[in-house]
Protein backbone atom coordinates (compact mmCIF):
# COMPACT_ATOMS: atom_id res chain seq x y z
CA UNK A 1 0.00 0.00 0.00
CA UNK A 2 1.40 3.36 -1.00
CA UNK A 3 0.47 6.88 0.01
CA UNK A 4 -1.80 8.74 -2.42
CA UNK A 5 -3.15 11.49 -0.14
CA UNK A 6 -1.28 14.81 -0.02
CA UNK A 7 -0.73 17.15 2.93
CA UNK A 8 -3.55 19.57 2.16
CA UNK A 9 -5.92 16.67 1.48
CA UNK A 10 -5.01 15.15 4.85
CA UNK A 11 -5.73 18.42 6.68
CA UNK A 12 -9.10 18.74 4.93
CA UNK A 13 -9.92 15.13 5.85
CA UNK A 14 -9.12 15.73 9.54
CA UNK A 15 -11.19 18.92 9.64
CA UNK A 16 -14.13 17.25 7.93
CA UNK A 17 -13.80 14.24 10.24
CA UNK A 18 -13.92 16.53 13.29
CA UNK A 19 -17.04 18.29 11.98
CA UNK A 20 -18.81 15.01 11.18
CA UNK A 21 -17.89 13.57 14.57
CA UNK A 22 -19.32 16.63 16.30
CA UNK A 23 -22.52 16.42 14.26
CA UNK A 24 -22.85 12.68 14.83
CA UNK A 25 -22.28 12.82 18.58
CA UNK A 26 -24.23 15.95 19.47
CA UNK A 27 -26.62 17.17 16.78
CA UNK A 28 -27.87 13.78 15.55
CA UNK A 29 -27.15 11.80 18.70
CA UNK A 30 -28.89 8.45 18.91
CA UNK A 31 -30.17 8.39 15.33
CA UNK A 32 -29.17 6.31 12.34
CA UNK A 33 -27.84 9.44 10.68
CA UNK A 34 -25.66 10.14 13.72
CA UNK A 35 -24.17 6.66 13.58
CA UNK A 36 -23.54 7.06 9.85
CA UNK A 37 -21.79 10.38 10.43
CA UNK A 38 -19.62 8.81 13.14
CA UNK A 39 -18.61 5.98 10.81
CA UNK A 40 -17.83 8.42 7.99
CA UNK A 41 -15.77 10.48 10.43
CA UNK A 42 -13.75 7.43 11.48
CA UNK A 43 -13.07 6.47 7.85
CA UNK A 44 -11.94 9.99 6.94
CA UNK A 45 -9.69 10.23 10.00
CA UNK A 46 -8.17 6.80 9.29
CA UNK A 47 -7.44 7.59 5.64
CA UNK A 48 -5.94 10.93 6.68
CA UNK A 49 -3.78 9.24 9.30
CA UNK A 50 -2.58 6.43 7.03
CA UNK A 51 -2.29 8.61 3.92
CA UNK A 52 -4.04 6.13 1.64
CA UNK A 53 -7.50 6.35 0.07
CA UNK A 54 -8.93 3.27 -1.64
CA UNK A 55 -11.39 5.32 -3.70
CA UNK A 56 -8.51 7.43 -5.00
CA UNK A 57 -6.73 4.22 -5.95
CA UNK A 58 -9.75 2.96 -7.91
CA UNK A 59 -10.13 6.30 -9.72
CA UNK A 60 -6.39 6.75 -10.34
CA UNK A 61 -6.18 9.96 -8.29
CA UNK A 62 -3.01 10.95 -6.45
CA UNK A 63 -2.98 14.23 -4.50
CA UNK A 64 0.46 13.66 -3.04
CA UNK A 65 3.11 15.73 -4.79
CA UNK A 66 6.08 13.96 -6.33
CA UNK A 67 8.43 15.87 -4.01
CA UNK A 68 6.99 14.07 -0.94
CA UNK A 69 7.25 10.56 -2.40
Amino acid sequence: MFSNVGSVDRIVRFLLAAFLLYAGLSVYQGTGLGIGLDIASALLAFSGLVGFCGIYKLLGINTKSSQNS
